[in-house]
């Protein structure tokens, strides 16, 4: 095709034929500015959320399944001896159900929540940054 075709000049005005005007161009470059911004925050989002969820999910979960655990190797120490027994049993209790941290509220379905909740963010922030790489 040739760039002096009015055919192909109306297909692509903005980059052959040199028509835009300085606030197309502002318009353009501003545009591109917040895409760049929205892709970098949703490219962060992502990033964190899939550092952070496999941590919390298996915090969680071994926080979960430990006193159970516990209680297995405690029933099989309790044919041993009576005294490991009292010990085991003293671990077990002294595991807590939740702990407070400043004014933060943690257990171990939050945490396993939490991970999950950090999956579909990290999903989601991948989205949004593969739309928003399309956008510019």
């Amino acid at each position: 095709m040739n760039p002096n075709d009015d055919s192909f000049r109306s297909r692509y005005p903005a980059e052959f034929g040199g028509e835009r005007s300085a606030g197309s161009r502002l318009t353009s470059v501003i545009r591109l500015g917040i895409w760049s911004t929205l892709y970098f925050l949703f490219y962060l989002a992502q990033q964190i959320a899939e550092l952070l969820a496999p941590l919390l999910l298996i915090l969680g979960i071994g926080w979960a399944a430990l006193p159970y655990i516990v209680g297995a190797v405690s029933s099989g120490a309790s044919s041993v001896d009576a005294q490991a027994r009292d010990v085991m049993s003293h671990m077990a209790d002294a595991i807590p159900h939740q702990v407070v941290v400043g004014s933060h509220l943690l257990t171990p379905s939050g945490l396993i929540f939490d991970g999950i909740l950090l999956m579909a963010v990290a999903a989601l922030g991948a989205t949004l940054s593969a739309i928003a790489a399309r956008s510019m």
